[in-house]
């Protein structure tokens, strides 16, 4: 044999021991892994997001949450404490729950339990709801109370935001219905306040303004008229008296009626007989007139005698009566127009004092309506918002809107989904080899000691003549055997004392025999009691 691999076959053999100590333990370790791993079954549930039944354009819903936040919002929902607490109890997921804490429960559940959801452009989304649990029937209950719960938040989330949108739009209308009304009441106080001094009828008063400026105008121009009137007859009444006084006194009517039908008598006679008609006419007329002159005439000397005999003023003459009237009549027409021009100074001071306040009016209304305007728009759009709200509510009661339905429902699997116990072992098995190995391979590389005559060439650069193998003395070989000795004591006393811990401090033997027969039983290694003939 070649002396290279003689050499390399005593140097494993002289490592076996450690070899296979290590070989073991990894194979221990992954064959007590396997057997004493808990069975785990897992149960899937399939969800699909269907789109609205009722196109957009036509009636659209208020609920604007994306498939993907949708199931988002349902995951950490589901993921809250109280819910797993509920579920672990209600369905008693693990086989010690009263002896674990909350926390612990949670954190079981939540490593249980696993939800995906997949979605994209022109793709649908599905979530996928899926857990692990002891046995196929919890892991299906669990799975279907998953969806269950999924499916009622969908349903309350939804018609709760359609139903508070509708709420609120409702709440907006009558606010806004009420600021509307203050705001119109403003609007109405300020005009019945400012009646008279608003833009609208800014050009009513402008033009009332110029008209009665004319009108003033006119006036002024009349009494200045009446007064040069009256100044006229007075000056026309003096010198008619001052000329009567220098005629002395005149005839009445009646004489001077009579002097004319006496002169026409007179040319009458000249051309017709006294016999004529016309001629006694106008005798007649004559002599009736006589009568009313004579009349007349008494009656002016008892009037003077009778004037003369009282104390009382002498009569105003025919003319100074009719200056007197004409007088009044003017003064009576100048009082008026004064009056007229009271009034109209007074309308005028009015109208200046509108006018100037008009800007600041129409400054102050179209704030008003301004904010009138604002409120309307705000008004309006609240209710065409309550209107969509409405529709979108109603979607949201019959269900037409976008929802949530189980492709799916979770069944009890047959065959566990973990663990894969032969796998599991023959990796422990290997792991142990490979380690073992890998750990000789280590030592020999480490250590740097001359033992073959090819050390000492590549060391010293000589080649011996001949070798002496090393002879271990009587010392030497009980050294080892106390080292083994001592080794294999070690290990039977940590190995219970290990044992001993676990028993009392983190799990029961007898449970741990439980499952290891158990797990051979599922392997089919051992057989179930009552199954042979």
């Amino acid at each position: 044999m070649n002396p290279e691999i003689r050499y390399y076959i005593s140097v494993f053999l002289k490592r076996v021991p450690l070899f296979l100590f290590i070989a073991l333990v990894f194979s221990f370790a992954g064959v007590g892994t396997a057997i004493l791993l808990p069975t785990v079954y897992k149960a899937k549930a399939l969800l699909l997001v269907e789109s609205a039944q009722i196109p957009g354009d036509l009636a659209e819903s208020t609920v604007r949450v994306t498939p993907a936040e949708q199931l988002e919002i349902f995951e950490k929902r589901l993921m809250t404490r109280a819910n797993l607490l509920e579920i672990a109890r209600d369905f008693n997921v693990f086989e010690s729950l009263d002896d674990m804490t909350a926390d612990s429960v949670v954190a079981n559940m939540r490593s249980g339990t696993s939800i995906r959801s997949s979605t994209g452009r022109n793709r649908a989304t599905i979530m996928t709801v899926e857990f692990n649990a002891r046995s196929g029937q919890i892991a299906a209950a669990v799975a279907n109370e998953y969806v269950t719960r999924i499916l009622s938040d969908s349903a309350k989330l939804r018609t709760a935001q359609a139903g508070g949108t509708l709420e609120f739009f409702k709440q907006q209308v009558e606010a806004l219905e009420v600021e509307l009304q203050v705001q119109s009441a403003r609007i109405i106080d300020f005009q019945n306040a400012n009646s008279t001094s608003l833009p609208d009828s800014l050009n009513y008063r402008l033009n009332r303004q110029n008209s009665l400026l004319e009108r003033r105008q006119q006036l002024s121009r009349e009494i200045l008229n009446l007064d040069d009137q009256a100044s006229r007859l007075v000056e026309v009444a003096n010198a008619n008296q001052q000329f009567e006084e220098e005629q002395g006194p005149q005839k009445s009517a009646e004489e001077l009626q009579l002097s004319q039908l006496e002169d026409e008598l007179r040319a009458a006679l000249a051309i017709y007989s006294e016999s004529n008609p016309r001629i006694r006419l106008l005798k007649a007329r004559i002599e009736k007139l006589r009568d009313t002159v004579a009349d007349n005439a008494a009656t002016a000397t008892e009037a003077a005698a009778a004037a003369a005999a009282s104390p009382v003023q002498p009569r105003p003459s025919r003319s100074q009566t009719v200056l007197d009237v004409q007088l009044a009549e003017i003064a009576s027409l100048k009082g008026f127009n004064q009056e007229q021009l009271v009034v109209i100074d007074s309308e005028l001071e009015a109208l200046d004092e509108s006018i100037s306040k008009t800007p600041n009016n129409g400054i102050a209304l179209e704030a008003l309506k301004r904010d009138y305007n604002n409120v309307e728009r705000q008004y309006n759009k609240a209710v065409s918002d309550l209107s969509a709200a409405a529709t979108g509510e109603r979607i949201e009661v019959m269900s037409k809107g976008q929802k949530i339905n189980v492709i799916e429902q979770a069944v009890p699997p047959n065959e566990p989904h973990s663990p894969n116990r032969p796998v599991i072992a023959g990796t422990g098995v290997f792991a142990g080899l490979g380690v073992g190995a890998g750990l000789v391979l280590l030592l020999e590389l480490m250590n740097k000691s001359i033992r073959r005559p090819m050390d000492l060439t590549n060391a010293f650069g000589i080649a011996p003549i001949a070798t002496v193998p090393f002879i271990s003395s009587d010392a030497d070989r009980l050294r080892r055997r106390m080292w083994a000795f001592v080794i294999l004591i070690g290990m039977a006393v940590l190995l219970p004392a290990v044992l001993y811990y676990i028993h009392l401090n983190v799990y029961s033997m007898d449970r741990v025999l439980d499952l290891v027969i158990e797990r051979l039983r599922e392997m089919g290694v051992m057989e179930t009691p009552g199954s042979g003939s």
